[in-house]
Order: C-alpha cells, then structure tokens, then sequence
C-alpha cells in the first residue's frame, strides 16, 4: 500500500518516487489521512514543494474528495450499507475529528440530501433527534440514514453510539421516519449496526 501511496504522489507531482522531494512527502505526511488533511502551507514546508507544486497536489486531492462525496444525488438508490459507504467514504474516512451526517431518502431509497449536522472533538460529537429530525421533516424524507466517523480509524460502535442509535430509531418511529441504519466508517471500513442487529 505505502509503494503505491508513494508511487502515486511521484506520478501527481511528475518527481520520481524514490527523489527527495516524495521520500520528504512521505516522511511528513506518513499515511493518506495525514496527506488529505494538509493545508497548501504544511506542503509548501516541503524542501522541493513550492506554491505551484502545493497547488497542484491540494487541488488533485480536493478533486478526489469532491469525486467521492458528490455524485447526482437523485441517481443514487440505497440498497445496502455497501451503497451508504461508498457514498461519504471520501467525505468522512480522512477526517480528523468527529463528524454526524444524516442522509434523507425518499420512498424509493433515492437520497434527497445529506447533510452534516454535528462536528466534535479528536472522539466525540454531540448529536440530538431534533436536528437529525429537522431536515428530514422539511424536506418530507420518508426515511434516513445515519453516518459518523472515527477518526481513530476503529468503526468498533462505542456504548454511546449504541445509545444513540436507539434513541434515533425511536424517534424516528414516533414520528414515522424510520431510521434505516447507523454506519461508523474507519480508515478503508465501516461497521453497520443494521448488520450487528442494534437496528
């Protein structure tokens, strides 16, 4: 993994992968999440990484996020967890702090929206039904999906997450906008708790 990783950031910057500036890139920035979370500046601090280079790398991973996060939402049908993951894994796995998103579905499973509703700490977020809720009773979701992160890269649920879990399912029976499931995404995995049978 860390060959090609390497591999990749020579063919991006037209350097060879064994020159000083991608062995210094890698030494800084040793795994994907640390590369998709530099700033230009942290880039320019590399010897052999100028504005123009910074530029250019930034905006190549500016375009893999935006590829991953944002396709036609009207085309896309949820199906499975697989479905969910793939739809955020490019907007959440290299984030380093915790982030609650919810996903509106329509009554074909299309998604209508999505949208972050809380941003946390290094571990922890604070999420409550109403702003889960607001959204999806606005825009006449007929049911969601919701999505956070670990930034520690384990999608292992914690207790609270499982807390959470119920009291949104329960909210969203009263009010009759189910709760189709909760995906924890890590680093490269998920964790369905539809699948772990908490939904």
């Amino acid at each position: 993994m860390k060959d090609d990783f390497q591999y990749i950031l020579a063919e991006c910057l037209r350097e060879t992968s064994e020159g000083y500036t991608i062995q210094a890139l890698l030494k800084e920035f040793s795994s994907i999440q640390d590369l998709m979370n530099a700033s230009e500046e942290d880039m320019k601090g590399i010897k052999g990484i100028g504005a123009v280079k910074a530029k250019q790398l930034s905006a190549i991973l500016r375009f893999v996020r935006y590829v991953q996060s944002n396709p036609s939402n009207n085309r896309i049908v949820i199906r499975s967890p697989q479905d969910v993951y793939s739809f955020v894994r490019g907007e959440l796995e290299y984030l380093t702090v915790e982030h609650f998103m919810v996903i509106g579905l329509n009554t074909k499973n299309h998604i209508v929206f999505e949208q972050t509703i809380s941003v946390g700490s290094l571990n922890a977020s604070i999420v409550h039904p109403r702003e889960t809720f607001k959204l999806l009773i606005r825009k006449a979701c007929a049911s969601a999906v919701v999505v956070h992160n670990h930034p520690s890269g384990d999608p292992t649920p914690s207790q609270e997450d499982i807390d959470l879990t119920k009291k949104l399912v329960q909210a969203g029976t009263i009010i009759d906008i189910p709760i189709l499931d909760h995906l924890i995404v890590g680093q490269g995995r998920y964790v369905s708790l539809k699948e772990k049978g908490i939904i």
